[in-house]
């Protein structure tokens, strides 16, 4: 395994073909402000790119996931009004938003404690998510007059149904892992001392698979959305012939036929 200095702003750690970025600033609970996200986009950018990853894991370091956007720093950027460094902070943040939606990897969100604000929505945004049991989520915008960022408006709904988004959004009460896991909001809970075996185990697990494959049913259900049922139909054919003449296709139906567990190749 190898890691960075403790003092940089996101941490990464590779096991096998697993990447681990761990928030790290525990101070301030892990609150997004410009290095830290600078650093999460350049490594989610990075990770895309890198061959060797099949699996992106995020984390915070200390008690907490991520307590959302650095307020405190907003308002000091901009005294007269936080409005312009709120957008600058929300226009990089979203940026690695879209970065993990449209990577073609999984990416894992292991809450190891409170993802509130910017940090649910960071939750949200991963397609897989394993919460400590005493992890909670909670939206925090409207309580402190603001409204749902870095695309919660877009996935709590989708994940939800809207009647239980708007209720999530305009009540802001916290969501116990127990919630979360009834409504579809994590994929497992496991006790706080097994949150990082947990997850590198899931990790693992996605890695042994299809990873080519993941990539395209991950690209059909972010659109699958936007689109009406003859376009997707269009879309599935065209997607299901790649990945049938692919490599892992190919490795798949011989396995498959062969009776034995497939021995997915390297992308």
């Amino acid at each position: 395994m190898t890691t960075e200095t403790i003092e940089a702003p996101v941490l990464s750690a590779r096991e096998g073909a697993v990447l681990t970025l761990t928030l790290n600033r525990p101070g301030r609970l892990n609150a997004l402000d410009w290095s830290l996200l600078d650093s999460l986009l350049g490594k989610l950018r990075a990770a895309a790119r890198d061959r060797a990853t099949r699996v992106v894991v995020i984390t915070g370091a200390g008690r907490a996931f991520c307590a959302g956007g650095d307020l405190r720093a907003m308002v000091e950027a901009s005294p007269s009004g936080a409005g312009t460094s709120v957008y600058d902070l929300a226009s990089r943040f979203h940026l690695c938003v879209q970065e993990i939606r449209w990577m073609e990897k999984p990416v894992i969100a292991a809450v190891n404690g409170v993802a509130a604000g910017g940090g649910f929505s960071l939750a949200l945004a991963c397609d897989l998510r394993v919460m400590a049991a005493s992890a909670t989520l909670q939206q925090s915008y409207t309580t402190a007059g603001l409204v749902l960022d870095g695309g919660s408006s877009f996935m709590l709904p989708r994940l939800v149904g809207l009647a239980r988004a708007l209720e999530l959004a305009m009540l802001d009460e916290p969501v116990s892992s127990e919630k979360a896991a009834r409504l579809g909001l994590a994929t497992t809970v496991v006790p706080d001392e097994q949150l990082a075996a947990a997850a590198a185990a899931l990790a693992s697990r996605v890695a042994g698979r299809a990873v080519g494959a993941m990539a395209r049913v991950k690209r059909l259900l972010n659109e699958a959305f936007e689109r009406g049922l003859d376009a997707q139909l269009e879309a599935e054919r065209h997607a299901i012939t790649a990945a049938a003449d692919s490599a892992e296709g190919r490795e798949g139906v011989n396995a498959f036929l062969e009776k034995r567990e497939p021995r997915f190749p390297a992308l």
